[in-house]
Parts: structure tokens; C-alpha cells; sequence
């Protein structure tokens, strides 16, 4: 079925690798699509093909099977100018090049747009300028790429496709080797991207709760299934679950948290309300402990009072008050 603004679907596509009439398919058939101006997280665990599916949405792998559509179009009917003229492509792979800048890098993104001589307008300069702007990448625009650390040289390849200005941008783990500041500024960018420029995104990603959060849609993938859809449908459908179902990572499906799974001690009641509850009762699920609504043999009172937070315990007719979550954790995990 044909969606509105729709400007990429693949339909019982078989992705893996092929050499002669050597054929490896890695998964089952996939069917997906992509709007305009939508955010999609792609997750999965690793070697499990999401680079793969990535690689060949971008018409840069040749399918084994099925078929790909840009804009309606066969992708294999597009020529390579074509391809680079509507889509962006970031892949993980580390540039190694001598003596290229930051700027110099950046300028290849609008190639596809050039002349035959490949000289740029004052348009193409003003883009390029605006990118590196955007990339936070303005104080090592004279740089050379070899000299930048692995984060900075991920944010020049940031800046690279947002130059290349395609309808259609595929960024594999663009926030790899990115600080926690750096990584949020990207997500943000990739949704201004999306909302402001009407971009389509399509980012794969080994931080669930950025996908969860911020993407419009998710592409999990499986070893033998393929989910599509909101975050929201995708717990409701229990797709999580699956993904978790052998490791050590427990998906709790009422808060869309992720946590280690942690050998039960003992259940404590929790009294009083608001953030100082539910923080408490985050930390005791940490240690071990389940959180009870009725008698348990340890009952916690949590309060405030004169400006000081205060965690009461009462506990086999002993009594005793905390000041820290960190003291009062200590104390339940030595009461084991």
C-alpha cells in the first residue's frame, strides 16, 4: 500500500552478502517504509544486520531479494549522481585521509550538486558554512580530519551530509565516539532535521531510550523477525520482550525502562509521595529489594522536613532515620 509521502519502502527484501552464486541471507524477508520528515531509530543487537539493511537502502549493497523504492522508483534504476543527489549516507567506518580539513570534507557533500568542474556557487559555500555551523564544527573548520579526535571526526561527517542536503539522510550510529553533550545535540539536530526541514532520518542507534523517546519510529530487528512501528506500538505489540528474553537486561513494559534483572532479597513498604518516593523506590529496586504496598518486615517513611530529606526505617521493632539514599541502600543490603 502506498503511504502519503512516502519516500522509501522495501518489500520482502532479503538483505547478506553474495560473491558469484555464493548467496548469504542474514534475515527473514523485510517490508518497511519511510515518510517524509520522520525520525527512525533502526536497533538490534550487534552483527545481527542493521549496518547491512542500512548499506542497502542507501543503494550502496545490492539486494539478494525483493525490492527497494525511492520516491516510487526502482532504486537500482537511479545512477550514482542520482543516488547521491537524494540520499545521505554516514556509515561508522573511520576516515583515515592526509591532509584534508574539516572544510575540505565537508565541501565533497555538495559535489552531487556541482557543475562538471565540480566548482561551488556562493549558494554551495553558504551551505557548507551553515553545516559546519550546525555540526558544532565552526572552531575546527582549518583542522585537518587527522588531527581530530573520534568525536570530532564523527561531527565533520555529520557536517558532510547535512551539506550533501538530501531528502533522505541514513546515518549509521552518527552519535558514536560523541560525550553525552555532544550526542544530545545531535539527536536534537537530527529532529530539527526532520521537523523544521522536513528531512527523513533513518539512524541506527545502540541507545534504546534515545530511540524510544525520540524517534517517530523504530526498526527493530531480530534474528528471525522484523518489528516496525511507534515506540509505543512496539511495547504494547511486546517486541522488547523478545529482545531481551535471554540476556541478563530485563524491559519493564509500564515505564518503557530498561534494568538488570536482580535477585529478589526481600520486599519493603514505601510510604509518602512525590519525587522523593519514586526515587526511593527506583534505588531499592537497584539493591534487590521489591517494593510492597501492604505489611512488610521493613517499612520506610520518606519525608521531608526543615529543608532536609529524611528516610525513616522501621524495621523488626528497631527504628532508624537516614539523610542519603546512598546510606539507607547500604543499610538494607547489609540487613540481607
Amino acid at each position: 500500500m502506498q503511504h502519503k509521502s512516502e519516500i522509501l519502502s522495501f518489500e520482502s527484501l532479503l538483505i547478506g552478502f553474495s560473491s558469484g552464486r555464493w548467496k548469504k541471507v542474514i534475515l527473514p524477508p523485510l517490508n518497511g517504509h519511510a515518510i517524509k520528515g520522520e525520525l527512525i531509530a533502526v536497533v538490534g543487537q550487534n552483527g545481527v544486520g542493521k549496518s547491512t539493511l542500512l548499506r542497502t537502502i542507501s543503494g550502496l549493497q545490492k539486494p539478494i531479494g525483493g525490492k527497494i523504492l525511492l520516491n516510487s522508483k526502482i532504486l537500482s534504476g537511479y545512477s550514482r549522481n542520482e543516488l547521491a543527489q537524494n540520499i545521505g549516507y554516514i556509515s561508522t567506518e573511520q576516515v583515515k585521509v592526509s591532509n584534508m580539513t574539516v572544510n575540505d570534507l565537508v565541501s565533497l557533500g555538495r559535489f552531487p550538486h556541482t557543475n562538471w568542474i565540480g566548482k561551488l556557487t556562493p549558494e554551495d559555500i553558504a551551505i557548507i558554512t551553515d553545516s559546519i555551523k550546525k555540526a558544532g564544527m565552526t572552531d575546527f573548520v582549518s583542522r585537518n580530519i587527522s588531527e581530530l579526535s573520534d568525536g570530532e571526526r564523527q561531527r565533520a561527517m555529520v557536517a558532510r551530509v547535512l551539506a550533501q542536503d538530501t531528502d533522505l539522510l541514513i546515518m549509521d550510529e552518527p552519535t558514536a565516539f560523541l560525550d553525552i553533550k555532544s550526542k544530545y545535540e545531535i539527536i536534537h539536530l537530527l529532529h530539527e532535521l526532520s521537523r523544521e526541514r522536513g528531512k527523513t532520518v533513518i539512524f541506527s542507534t545502540h541507545d534504546l531510550n534515545v530511540a524510544m523517546s525520540e524517534s517517530d519510529k523504530i526498526w527493530l530487528i531480530l534474528e528471525n523477525l522484523f518489528f516496525e512501528g511507534a515506540p509505543e506500538d512496539l511495547i504494547l505489540e511486546g517486541a522488547f520482550d523478545k529482545l531481551f528474553s535471554n540476556s541478563l537486561v530485563k524491559f519493564n513494559n509500564k515505564d518503557g525502562n530498561f534494568t538488570f534483572r536482580t535477585l529478589i532479597s526481600g520486599k519493603v513498604k514505601v510510604n509518602g509521595q512525590g519525587n522523593m518516593r519514586i526515587w526511593t523506590e527506583k534505588a531499592i529496586n537497584r539493591a534487590g529489594f521489591s517494593v510492597s504496598g501492604q505489611y512488610s518486615d521493613i517499612e520506610i517513611d520518606v519525608f521531608s522536613y526543615a529543608g532536609k530529606n529524611i528516610w525513616k526505617v522501621t524495621a523488626r521493632n528497631t527504628s532508624k532515620e537516614f539523610y542519603k539514599l546512598y546510606d539507607l541502600v547500604n543499610w538494607l543490603v547489609s540487613s540481607r
